[in-house]
């Protein structure tokens, strides 16, 4: 068997990943007859038939699946070499694909964005918005390098590197009843009257588990039922004196001294809190520039947060 070329290995797997022959060469920078003929001289050289063309999206056959999974594996382990490099080196660049779930995306990456892309300016930091399961996707299929998301996950194949915990706050009005209570417990919480994000936010799980399903007896019917995909509109809810929301620690930052005080309610101790990890699907692969976002991470979270590093759930939170 002659040799196979990294270029062909490279181009089949971007034709999987796009489905497309056309979308595939745009992303190698190469005309489609190149690629086309690339992959076709490797089907030739292997003797069997790696995409059905018949279809579209142009699809693996069988056999090209797994010839294609090995590709990858390929593909990666080359990457690691020139990465093993630029760790010894103490280099920090190149192309970094980034997912964040919403409930993170708007309150960390203005913490700490400004200063890494300052002390690391030849990263070149792609960022998508995307809820867990679509991170885990990406990830697993090599279209994200790491993602910042609420763990443990338990899931083969990928590894979780602990941020920091973020507690949960109890967010409402004056009128509602949980306001006369300096601090609340979880038992103090129900499902009557509390605002969720769709499903398929993890934190709509973890309000949930916290209110533990139940709603209490004789508890004023919600007539109106409503779900948001993002916190901010569960907020402007509550503002109007429709129950109360939870917020995760970070998302109370920015209000103003006067709402926190008035609309904010912390929990006793042990405070229910949230793991925040990067995670990614592969141990080596620009670890260097894992490494980098880590610390730039946790160097811009509030000092309340730094501390809370333990699972032991006694956090220290400001008063105010």
């Amino acid at each position: 068997m002659k040799s196979i070329t990294l270029t062909q290995l490279e181009y089949i797997v971007e034709v999987a990943k796009k489905q497309s022959f056309g979308l595939a060469a745009q992303s190698c920078f190469v005309t489609q007859p190149t690629i086309s003929m690339q992959i076709h001289k490797l089907e030739e050289e292997l003797g069997v038939v790696l995409f059905d063309r018949t279809k579209k999206p142009v699809e693996p056959t069988p056999i090209g699946r797994k010839i294609i999974r090995q590709a990858q594996i390929a593909v990666q382990e080359v990457s690691r070499i020139e990465e093993l490099v630029q760790s010894e080196q103490g280099k920090v660049e190149g192309e970094f694909k980034l997912g964040v779930i919403p409930t993170l995306a708007p309150y960390l990456l203005p913490r700490f964005l400004e200063t890494f892309t300052k002390k690391y300016p030849m990263v070149d930091l792609i960022i998508e918005e995307l809820q867990t399961h679509s991170i885990i996707e990406k990830l697993k299929e090599d279209s994200l390098d790491a993602g910042i998301l609420v763990t443990p996950l338990k899931i083969k194949g990928i590894l979780e590197k602990h941020l920091f915990y973020e507690p949960f706050i109890v967010y409402l009005t004056s009128k509602h009843p949980l306001h006369k209570l300096e601090k609340v417990s979880e038992k103090d919480l129900n499902l009557n009257d509390i605002w969720l994000l769709n499903e398929g936010h993890c934190f709509r799980e973890q309000a949930m588990d916290l209110c533990k399903k139940r709603k209490m007896a004789g508890g004023k019917h919600k007539n109106l039922v409503f779900e948001s995909g993002n916190l901010e509109t569960l907020i402007r809810l509550v503002d109007k004196n429709f129950g109360y929301t939870l917020l995760p620690y970070l998302a109370t930052m920015g209000m103003p001294r006067p709402d926190i005080k008035k609309k904010l309610r912390f929990f006793n101790n042990p405070v229910p809190t949230r793991e925040v990890s990067i995670v990614t699907s592969r141990s080596f692969l620009k670890q260097s520039i894992i490494e980098a976002l880590n610390k730039s991470i946790i160097a811009s979270l509030p000092d309340e947060l730094k501390q809370s590093n333990s699972k032991t759930r006694v956090v220290n939170l400001p008063s105010f």
